[in-house]
């Protein structure tokens, strides 16, 4: 695995599954998190997953900076990135440019030296959304996944903990 996308619904399984393939790779693990703990509920989830990765990754915090923190990362042995649909949402609430913010991304992820995970939600396969702001989130997420599938070496797609590889 050189570069990964991990894309799935919410509470598909997905993060397991990147962790689980980053952690046979084994060496230096970093986990880039791009949740941010705005309530108590946020903050007990991002306990859960700090106690489930456990004492072997080193974490770095990255809401919006998230291609700043993959070109910081270089030195580890793989870089797990949780997760990309959050960082569109911190993205689109700060008021930045999506494209230069996707192309920075893209940009960061294509000449990452490390091996790299990417978690993504697929939120394309529910209803059209009833606002133009949760139809503007919609259609930017697809957008970067299928960018973003096209970059990357492996695809790979899971559901209610099942895998199923879409790419190669």
């Amino acid at each position: 695995m050189t570069s990964l996308l991990v894309l799935g619904g919410a509470r598909s399984g997905k993060s397991r599954y990147a962790q689980k393939r980053i952690e046979a790779r084994g060496g230096a693990m970093v986990y880039i998190a791009t949740a941010e703990a705005r309530d108590d509920e946020m903050a007990q989830r991002i306990a859960l997953h700090r106690m489930d990765r456990g004492q072997d990754w080193q974490t770095f915090e990255a809401p919006i900076d998230l291609p700043g923190a993959i070109r910081t990362c270089v030195s580890a042995d793989a870089i797990l990135v949780d997760c990309l649909t959050l960082w569109l949402s911190n993205v689109m609430l700060a008021g930045l440019s999506i494209p230069t913010a996707r192309d920075d991304l893209m940009a960061a992820v294509e000449t990452c030296s490390v091996p790299i995970a990417l978690i993504a939600n697929e939120v394309g396969l529910g209803i059209v959304p009833d606002n133009a702001l949760a139809r503007r989130f919609r259609d930017e997420a697809g957008w970067l996944n299928q960018k973003l599938a096209e970059a990357v070496d492996e695809v790979v797609f899971v559901a209610a903990g099942l895998s199923m590889v879409l790419k190669p």
